[in-house]
């Protein structure tokens, strides 16, 4: 379910390469038996001090996401992972779903090769620029999967992809949501918002799914219930996902992250038992 605006390049949240990549954690992951019993509701440890960007909680976010993008917890075996899903936007690709035709994928070919101008992908940057913005293929096929593939296992590339992904979707997610005084779910659940969907001035945007649920509550740092708040942005996101048929879907929402805000679990403390798109998955 990889999907971002064709037209979310009109703005952009550059924050720099702040983040580098994380290394796996000792968090154990394993799919869950499909008649695991639902979590039952627990009390939780007391709200953590840090947030999304602990190194901890950034490794959940990234399997959270890669079970909606990629049915598996394993995200970074996605890094070789590319083909035209079918949805407007050309190849789709990599850690995050970078795609030929929403500008992302573009940015990171080109940062690649600013890096390493050798590189086997630099080629394919005229063809990514006359491509951008739409679902052509031209001046891309037969090869550039299978140099993808190949660029995947160089260990430049792979950092290119984490550094890209987190100036573009993780870091602008985390900061808006400290802003907000949202825990470290919120903070999840803006960064899931604008991995699908990208920012801009679109209406199913992120910063519009935004605007959409401060209409309808007010965050902590405006003197707002953070769960509240958190279920108006989901509601939000919901109406957004249904204004498109490949997202119509609700499943990274409805049997993902609300069942963690039911559970008043607001910082992602494990174990972890949730669905998406009729898959149970598990980390303990």
């Amino acid at each position: 379910m990889r999907s971002r605006s064709i037209a979310r390049t009109t703005t952009r949240v550059a924050l720099g390469l702040a983040l580098l990549a994380v290394p796996a954690t000792a968090v154990a992951t394993t799919a869950a038996p499909a008649d695991r019993a639902p979590a039952q509701t627990a009390p939780h440890a007391p709200r953590a001090a840090t947030g999304l960007d602990d190194p901890a909680k950034k490794e959940l976010a990234m399997q959270l996401v890669s079970s909606a993008e990629n049915s598996s917890l394993d995200w970074k075996a996605q890094y070789k992972y590319i083909e035209d899903i079918g949805d407007g936007r050309g190849y789709t690709g990599g850690i995050i779903g970078f795609t030929s035709g929403t500008h992302d994928m573009l940015e990171l070919v080109e940062l690649y090769t600013k890096r390493k101008p050798d590189n086997i992908l630099a080629k394919y940057l005229p063809a990514l620029r006359k491509v951008d913005g739409s679902d052509s293929h031209e001046g891309l096929d037969p090869d550039y999967p299978k140099d993808w593939r190949k660029a995947a296992a160089d260990p430049d590339f792979q950092k290119a992809q984490n550094d890209e992904r987190d100036r573009v979707y993780f870091n602008p997610a985390v900061k808006q949501g400290k802003a907000d005084g949202i825990g470290v779910l919120g903070q999840f659940a803006y960064y899931d918002a604008i991995v699908m969907h990208g920012d801009g001035s679109e209406p199913t945007s992120f910063s519009s799914i935004r605007k959409r649920a401060l209409a309808k509550a007010k965050p902590p740092a405006q003197g707002g219930d953070e769960k509240s708040y958190l279920n108006a942005f989901l509601d939000a996101r919901v109406w957004a996902m249904k204004q498109e048929e490949a997202h119509s879907d609700t499943s990274r929402v409805d049997t993902e992250q609300r069942v963690f805000l039911k559970d008043g679990n607001l910082d992602l403390h494990t174990p972890l038992d949730w669905k998406v798109y009729g898959d149970s998955y598990h980390i303990g």
